[in-house]
């Protein structure tokens, strides 16, 4: 919807981070722009905003800011290179509801920004999403392309006497099942990120001697900003380890995996978009994370168990600060 509302075509292009998830990209290809990928950094691994005015050209319609793990990007500094080059911001604010950035809600700091209802978020409808449009000028529009491109939202306001095919469009759409499913999960959301960020805690202390023995990395985490718990991951020195502690969690019956094939080396990132500069930080990251298990609801010993895996993969001890 986002694509759409911001009219791009074959030609224009869009600046976003490599390490991200398909979805990002697949939006603004599907209209024919080309995904312009640029590096992340190395501390909160989101778009580096050092990066975005250099990336920038004269068809450059938007740039793309990945809150990752629901740590906010810096918005200020890329809403200002924006603005200066005339060019939307578009949040993929996926898995940042609930976090702040200076005070300010995440989603809430662009042209428009995009949620994710998706089973793996925080709060979920199985499936779905939200646009959230902070530009007044967008909003009827929104309504159309939602609507399959028909004025039926005037038409239920009394405003026309009949709706019809007006625009692009398709069901956008919730069903009212997952609306409702979706609501009783908004009702909790304090509640649900409060219990996450429990758990997020007792594992960023039990894996700090970890970190001080130079055997992982822990999130780093902005002072001006607030996250959501939505993931907890470590940094493990090389490919090599990262293959020994996935395989050590696997047969400790712990779900963790890795997290993405930066887009620029994928198939699709070759084919559709281009790379701008050196993406070091990108495949660095994606040879070295791990994505540990984290819920509403996940008890104190489990957590504990995952973190005893991850040092007995190290070849450490650690002792727990639950």
């Amino acid at each position: 919807m986002a694509a759409l509302l911001l009219d791009l075509e074959p030609g224009d292009e869009v600046v976003m981070p490599s390490f991200t998830f398909v979805s990002t990209a697949n939006a603004f290809v599907l209209r024919g722009a080309t995904p312009v990928f640029v590096d992340i950094r190395p501390d909160t691994l989101n778009l580096d905003e050092r990066l975005v005015d250099d990336a920038i050209t004269e068809r450059t319609k938007a740039v793309v800011p990945v809150h990752y793990a629901g740590v906010p990007c810096e918005l200020d500094a890329i809403g200002a290179v924006a603005k200066r080059h005339v060019i939307a911001v578009v949040e993929d604010a996926a898995q940042a509801l609930g976090s702040t950035y200076k005070g300010r809600p995440a989603g809430a700091l662009g042209d428009l920004a995009a949620l994710s209802f998706h089973e793996t978020k925080n709060v979920t409808s199985a499936e779905g999403g939200a646009l959230l449009v902070s530009r007044p000028d967008l909003i009827e529009r929104a309504e159309v392309i939602r609507d399959k491109g028909t004025d039926r939202s005037r038409f239920f306001r009394g405003q026309v006497d009949k709706y019809s095919w007006v625009d692009l469009g398709s069901s956008y759409g919730l069903s009212e099942l997952n609306a409702a499913f979706l609501w009783a999960q908004l009702e909790a959301a304090e509640e649900l990120t409060r219990d996450r960020m429990r758990t997020w805690w007792q594992y960023h202390h039990g894996l700090e001697p970890l970190e001080e023995r130079g055997l992982l990395r822990r999130p780093v985490v902005p002072d001006d900003v607030q996250h959501n718990a939505h993931i907890y991951y470590v940094l493990v020195p090389d490919l090599a380890a990262r293959t020994e502690v996935l395989a050590e969690l696997g047969r400790a019956d712990v779900n963790a995996v890795f997290h993405y094939v930066p887009l620029h080396s994928s198939e699709g990132g070759r084919k559709y978009g281009r790379a701008h500069g050196d993406l070091r930080h990108s495949e660095e990251t994606a040879e070295r994370l791990i994505r540990l298990p984290i819920w509403s609801g996940m008890s104190e010993g489990q957590v504990a168990r995952v973190v005893e895996t991850v040092a007995a993969a190290l070849h450490a001890d650690v002792e727990q600060a639950l």
